[in-house]
């Protein structure tokens, strides 16, 4: 398996996209893997997707002023990106707690690991009642119960469930299941032309790419909206839509809420799914990341909203991809991390009692980025051609990617990169919530630098309507 290095990685995306190639003589690309403690090249991973994402920006934004720009990405900013959560600080507080106690590997009967993801109350109870210990949710008796189980029958029967687990495989397991045999049939991302409409040429002059780009974020946690702050980032009018009956993790919540306004909708009913569709009607990006088919039982799929708003630009993202039998299988990123081999490979390589994830949630962050490129390679071909366009991304599809970058044998042995070796990757902002420390854009663009023009703000402190 050869290596891949940023450049290779960034070509790779931009010829996945059938982008113009002379675009990539205005980047370039600095650091070398490891970056971060691990045998994968998430280095390579973090600059190229952050890279794609910038030189998208700033091709669309050619459009408006006929020039192009150089776009400049360091490996040690990219992955401090890539781990934005974990250097996030308010009022000079701890770091955030993340995860659930619960959240974590597991042995089975059969000597099998799992693991469980139980950061959501519902999940939570959920799993311990199909243990047999409900309201008991420490560690402890969870471990106790687990041992009860064969490893890949509790897998399937808290997928059955509705639940969030996945049994620890390795790559070879992995890639005999029908499922990751339907991912290794997709791209890495995919961008489709869905109906026609005029072209929708950006107005010229804005000193920003996306100014004037209305994008409504139906999404939480990391993949989808990490893919609509990085278009709040080049300037798009970002709008978050939550349900409110819909669970967060408020350090997420902050982080990835920085230069968006949020609003609360109920598509539960019918003037909830009213005034989504009203601010549909004027958007140009509906970003969601519900699982395959969630909302076009409401009404939203791609094919609706075309017909509905003629030129959108349709962003799903999805855990285990579009197609295969797992498509309807929640997911998250450590979940994939642990189902496709990453988890055991990094534990193998590490002599680990016990699985081992990758030292940030790379393909959460990656997969948000090619969303994001996705979004804005379909913006430009709309303002050149027009047409209505469905952007795919999945967290599957993106730990394939990275897995064929080939392995740094010793990497996993790098020291860990804290907050205090990142502090010029950071900067405060006076925010509802405090003073907040939070990563900046990686992206360094020659022309319109990347900036978050809000500060983070609760779910729901806005009005469902576009400024």
């Amino acid at each position: 398996m050869n290596a891949i290095s940023p450049d290779l990685a960034l070509k790779q995306i931009w010829t996945v996209a059938g982008c113009d190639p002379g675009a990539l003589r205005s980047v370039s690309l600095s650091g070398a893997d490891p970056g971060l403690p691990s045998v994968y090249r998430v280095g390579s991973l973090a600059s190229a997707t952050i890279a794609a994402t910038g030189l998208a920006a700033a091709e669309y934004q050619r459009l408006r002023a006929g020039r192009r720009q150089h776009v400049s990405v360091q490996m040690r900013r990219a992955l401090a990106a890539f781990r934005s959560e974990r250097y996030l600080r308010v009022d000079d507080g701890p770091p955030p707690a993340l995860r659930d106690p619960v959240t974590g590997f597991y042995e089975t009967r059969d000597g099998r690991w799992i693991q469980l993801h139980t950061n959501f109350a519902h999940h939570l109870q959920g799993v311990l009642k199909v243990l047999g210990c409900p309201g008991n949710s420490d560690p402890t008796a969870v471990a106790a119960a687990i041992h009860n189980w064969d490893g890949a029958t509790l897998d399937q029967t808290l997928a059955d469930a509705g639940l969030c687990a996945a049994l620890i495989r390795t790559p070879d397991e992995w890639a005999a299941l029908d499922q990751a045999k339907a991912v290794a049939g997709l791209p890495l991302f995919e961008i489709e032309r869905i109906g026609d409409a005029p072209a929708e040429p950006p107005p010229r002059g804005a000193d920003r790419p996306l100014a004037g780009v209305r994008v409504l974020d139906l999404s939480r946690i990391i993949a989808g909206p990490v893919a609509g702050r990085a278009l709040a980032h080049h300037g798009a009018d970002v709008l978050m839509i939550n349900g409110p009956h819909l669970p967060n993790i408020a350090p997420l919540v902050i982080d990835n809420g920085r230069g968006k306004r949020s609003a609360v909708v109920d598509l539960r009913d019918a003037t909830g799914r009213e005034i989504l569709r009203g601010l549909s009607t004027s958007a140009d990006v509906f970003l969601q990341a519900y699982r395959p088919g969630a909302l076009a039982a409401r009404g939203f799929g791609p094919e609706e909203l075309a017909r509905l708003r003629p030129g959108i630009v349709y962003v799903s993202v999805s855990a285990y991809g579009h197609e295969g039998p797992w498509a309807q299988r929640r997911g998250f990123d450590s979940l994939v991390q642990s189902a496709s081999g990453i988890a055991f490979t990094e534990r193998q390589a590490a002599r680990c009692a016990e699985p081992k994830h990758l030292p940030c949630q790379a393909l959460d962050h990656a997969t948000g980025y090619l969303a994001a490129f996705g979004a804005m390679v379909a913006l430009t071909r709309r303002a050149i051609e027009g047409g209505s366009w469905h952007v795919r991304v999945s967290l599957a599809q993106t730990g394939r990617w990275l897995q064929s970058f080939g392995q740094i044998a010793d990497g996993w042995q790098l020291p860990d990169l804290t907050l205090d070796d990142v502090r010029d990757c950071v900067a405060t902002v006076q925010s509802e919530f405090g003073r907040v420390l939070a990563v900046q854009p990686a992206e360094e663009m020659e022309q319109t630098p990347a900036f978050y023009a809000l500060p983070p703000t609760r779910v729901g402190a806005h009005e469902a309507t576009w400024v």
